[in-house]
């Protein structure tokens, strides 16, 4: 198939790859390139990097809504075209351009978590289960039919890097077999009912109150690593938490149980991996080998 490629993180390149090795991916569509770095050098994204070592033709257009950008669009005469993350609302008429329309790779068992940042969400909701979605694209917030599903298990160690990057083999290679069979799958309208929003994450969000149950700060932990990070004040400044699992344990909520068990509302986290401000992450054993026993102290 003459396929358009359209996405921008790190989580659509394994999709590229995969259509650019069973299809004609005829050009890539982008975020344009940002001031990133101490230097703010303008930086590729992680898709238009890739697509210039595949030797593709990539475009970045801040907008497709103008006409121009509609026409250049509908000139590559695609069968269809892929989107996955890639942060641009499709205007109808490049809906409508592809022979096939255009399906989203989307990171959720749809209706659960339409929107921005499915992935986080489903962790610190405490979902059993998240996966991934082929849908035909339309002009509502992920309100299309779906093409093709594939779910999985969301384990008590996954973080939102490990989740991320396994629904990002999942997406390519749920791609690929909806291009093999296109023409014989069936868009199963989404159901009313479970509809849920998967807001953009706040970095108001990521301050830990450790007023809350344990397991619902160790999810937040979870659900937020590495990026934004949730974090906490306390005897070693500023402290960035990267994984975490809720224990047994009891105290005031914020107090040190042992080596870098916390309590909490109810339970407590055990602090598993964290970094300090300017430094590495490290894990806990490595972190009091510096700081000396925390007994007692209090995060905030």
């Amino acid at each position: 198939m003459r396929v358009i490629f359209m996405g921008t993180p790190d989580f659509s390149v394994a999709a590229l790859d995969a259509l650019h090795a069973a299809h004609e991916v005829v050009c890539v569509y982008t975020q344009p390139p940002r001031p990133a770095g101490r230097g703010k050098q303008p930086r590729l994204t992680p898709v238009h990097a890739r697509a210039v070592a595949l030797g593709l033709e990539v475009r970045h257009p801040v907008s497709l809504r103008d006409a121009q950008a509609q026409a250049d669009f509908a000139a590559l005469h695609a069968d269809v075209a892929v989107v996955v993350a890639y942060g641009l609302i499709l205007p109808q008429p490049v809906l409508d351009a592809p022979r096939f329309g255009c399906l989203n790779i989307h990171a959720s068992l749809l209706p659960r978590w339409r929107g921005a940042a499915p992935i986080q969400r489903a962790i610190m909701a405490g979902d059993a289960e998240t996966g991934i979605c082929i849908m035909q694209m339309e002009a509502g917030l992920d309100t299309g039919p779906v093409l093709l599903r594939a779910a999985t298990p969301i384990a008590e160690a996954d973080t939102a890097q490990i989740l991320h990057d396994r629904l990002s083999q999942m997406g390519a290679a749920l791609i690929t077999e909806a291009l093999e069979n296109l023409p014989d799958l069936r868009a199963v309208p989404q159901p009313e009912a479970g509809v849920s929003y998967a807001e953009k994450i706040n970095k108001a969000e990521a301050r830990i109150d450790w007023t809350r149950p344990a397991e619902a700060v160790a999810r937040q932990i979870r659900g937020l690593s590495p990026f934004p990070g949730a974090w906490c004040e306390g005897p070693l400044g500023r402290l960035k938490l990267l994984d975490a699992r809720a224990v047994s344990g009891r105290g005031a909520p914020g107090t040190v149980l042992h080596g870098l068990t916390v309590a909490c509302g109810t339970g407590a986290v055990e602090l598993l991996s964290v970094q300090r401000e300017g430094k590495r992450a490290m894990d806990a054993e490595a972190l009091l080998r510096g700081a000396g026993d925390l007994n007692g102290q209090v995060f905030t």
